[in-house]
């Protein structure tokens, strides 16, 4: 029997032992060649089959592939590189993690990640105030942000609804951005963006949102949805041609200015 039989016999032996339905998971991992996977009961699985000649480097790369998108492989091929750099080098990288696990805040205005307890996109007085894009994460805020098309403010949901992954309203930042959007003598909200994923989830949210804001006397809009630039008909999915033919608009207001 070869080692890589050896080796997968006593993956799947060790699987009947998991303190979760990852058996099935397991075996098709190992039968398509990729030791990947998101279930961190398997990747110890596949570690304890390396052979470490450290401790210290197996305990590294476990930690390593805890993180998301990253194989075992991987992991083993970053901590190595980790050892090749200067002391010093690693030493920063170390001292930037642990700062940004110990010092990060969250703006109390917005919810975005923050240095300072108020982001300084709130802090702007450059930034319209009555405008307000509300975003699931920092990623979406970054990302507007790179498009230089948006000058108002944003509010941060911190997820989406999602009742199969125990996510329900009370879980998001409803209630402060209702706050938000009460008149008071140093700003009036006049409109809100919803910048939210074109996914089931997002849809939900955007419902549900919807309904507990159009009490306010506020304009609400979503960002446009449609066929992405260079993008091939033959390859879009119904929904999203179906909208795009459904929100047409005439053809001098598509050109780019």
């Amino acid at each position: 029997m070869s080692l890589r039989a050896q080796r997968g016999n006593r993956m799947l032996y060790r699987a009947n032992m998991l303190p979760c339905d990852c058996h099935a998971a397991l075996v098709m991992t190992w039968k398509i060649g990729n030791a990947y996977t998101e279930c961190n009961h398997i990747k110890n699985i596949y570690l304890r089959t390396m052979n470490f000649s450290s401790k210290l480097l197996e305990n590294a790369v476990a930690e390593f592939a805890k993180l998301p998108g990253v194989g075992q492989k991987t992991a083993l091929r970053l901590v190595l590189h980790l050892l090749n750099q200067d002391k010093q080098d690693v030493e920063r990288f170390s001292t930037a993690v642990t700062k940004l696990r110990n010092e990060i805040q969250f703006c109390r205005v917005c919810h975005n990640i923050s240095d300072l307890p108020v982001c300084e996109i709130c802090s702007s007085h450059r930034r319209d105030h009555g405008l307000i894009c509300v975003v699931e994460d920092t990623r979406d805020v970054m990302a507007i942000e790179n498009t230089n098309q948006f000058n108002g403010v944003y509010h941060v949901l911190g997820g989406l609804i999602s009742p199969m992954d125990g996510v329900g309203p009370s879980d998001l930042q409803v209630d402060t951005l209702i706050e938000r959007l009460k008149p008071t003598d140093d700003n009036e909200v006049k409109e809100v963006v919803f910048a939210l994923s074109a996914t089931m989830e997002g849809d939900t949210t955007l419902f549900y949102l919807h309904k507990k804001l159009k009490s306010f006397n506020i304009t609400i809009t979503t960002i446009a949805r449609g066929i992405a630039f260079g993008g091939e008909l033959e390859y879009v999915d119904e929904i999203t041609l179906g909208r795009s033919i459904a929100t047409r608009v005439p053809y001098e207001n598509s050109l780019s200015k």
